[in-house]
Formats: C-alpha cells, sequence, structure tokens
C-alpha cells in the first residue's frame, strides 16, 4: 500500500494543482473546511479555478482567500452570500457562477462520486434553474436532468483519519465532505487527530480510505463563527 499520510499540505498536493482545474471542497459555510489545504493551494499560485462547494467561506477565510486573489473563474455553489467580494466580482462580470439548489449540488457529487452521468429532480422544474436542460415528464410531474460532477481533486477536512485513510467527520462538520471524497479523480484529507490502525469502529467511518489517495493532519484548526448572534444583556 502506498504511504498515503504526507508531511504537510504542499506536498500533498505535489503534482496534483494545475491552471484550469477543477476543485471540489467539503464544508458549509465556515464549518467543516479544509482550511490547512486551501492555503496550500493559495500558496501553490495555480490560478483559473472552478470550485465547487456549497458557498465561497468569507473575504478572508476559507474559498474566500482564492476569490480575494483572483485565482477563481468559476463557483459551482448553492449559497453566495457572506461575501462581498464574491458578489462584486460576480457583478462586475469577473466570476462565472452556476446555482444549483443545495440539495442538487449534494446529489451532483454524490453521483459524479458513484459514477451515474446524470438523474432527474423536480427542484427547480419552472425556474430559472431548468434553462437550458433537459425536462422529462414521469408521471403527472415534470423533471428537470442534472449531471454528476467529477472534479479533478477533492479537499475535504475530517475529525479522524487512521493511518489507511478511513475518515471520520464530527457532528455538523460532517456536511457535503463525504459527497466531496467521493467526486474527485484524487482526493486529499486533512484531519484534526490522527489515530492508530483499528481503532475507528467501522461502522462509525463515513468516508472508506479507497477513496483517499493522501493525507495531512490538519495545522489549520479555526473553528470560526461566520455571524454572531447574542442576546442583549439584560438592564
Amino acid at each position: 500500500m502506498a504511504e498515503k499520510l504526507q508531511v504537510d499540505a504542499n506536498i500533498a498536493l505535489e503534482g496534483l494543482l494545475f491552471d484550469g482545474m477543477t476543485i471540489a471542497a467539503g464544508g458549509f459555510g465556515l464549518c467543516g473546511i479544509p482550511e490547512t489545504l486551501i492555503y496550500a493551494v493559495l500558496e501553490s499560485g495555480v490560478r483559473d479555478l472552478t470550485l465547487v462547494s456549497n458557498n465561497a467561506g468569507v473575504d478572508d477565510f476559507g474559498l474566500g482567500i482564492l476569490l480575494a486573489e483572483k485565482r477563481v473563474r468559476k463557483m459551482i455553489s448553492s449559497y453566495v452570500g457572506e461575501n462581498k467580494e464574491f458578489e462584486r466580482q460576480f457583478l462586475a462580470g469577473e466570476l462565472e457562477v452556476e446555482f444549483n439548489p443545495q440539495g442538487t449540488l449534494a446529489e451532483r457529487m454524490r453521483a459524479g462520486g458513484a459514477g451515474i452521468p446524470a438523474f432527474y429532480t423536480r427542484t427547480g422544474v419552472g425556474t430559472m434553474i431548468a434553462e437550458g436542460k433537459e425536462v422529462r415528464r414521469f408521471g403527472d410531474s415534470d423533471y428537470v436532468m442534472e449531471t454528476g460532477i467529477v472534479a479533478d481533486l477533492a479537499l475535504v477536512k475530517a475529525w479522524k483519519a487512521d493511518p489507511y485513510g478511513n475518515l471520520v467527520y464530527r457532528k455538523s462538520a460532517r456536511n457535503f465532505n463525504p459527497m466531496v471524497a467521493t467526486c474527485g479523480q484524487v482526493t486529499v484529507a486533512e484531519a484534526e487527530i490522527l489515530v492508530p490502525a483499528g481503532s475507528l469502529d467501522p461502522d462509525s467511518i463515513h468516508t472508506p480510505a479507497v477513496f483517499v489517495q493522501r493525507f495531512i493532519r490538519a495545522t489549520s484548526n479555526e473553528k470560526r463563527i461566520e455571524r454572531r448572534t447574542i442576546r442583549a444583556e439584560a438592564a
């Protein structure tokens, strides 16, 4: 078995990055994002990227740091708030955006990872989402065809990883990560905790090692609160 555990993020991504590539990244908001690997992508200088992710982080964190440096040509996402630079680039015609309903985006990545080229869904029928796409009628309802997504590279953030690359995510940080992990031609993971072989309950493994080609111990585990909302102190 080839050694999957890499010394750091730069080495883990060595030979995998090129201009114009498509990268799928896990995370929801700022939760469960592979920030160590994202920083390494930024440092590599790669550009003209197509990013597949629920959202684009915020202006100075997550995928937002790639947007800020004009490294992104296209975003395939389902939520476009919380990032002023994203908005500015889109409205200025500097960034192409392919908007997907959230469940559709998740299923597109799951389908791509399962070798399913396309599927039909009722979500988006009769809206701008369906424009230019095939619509077929099954029973009494119309369905729009969506294509599976296969990325050149998938980046995910796990809570625990064993030496083989089996991954466990923690609570809501699981989000899109399991689907992202399957849809990459190559998947690189970062994990907060590395555990010995045999210490993970097989029934608790969310992403089996067969989907992971390389992984690292994460060195950036900042858990930001995207929007802090608190009650005013009582008088």
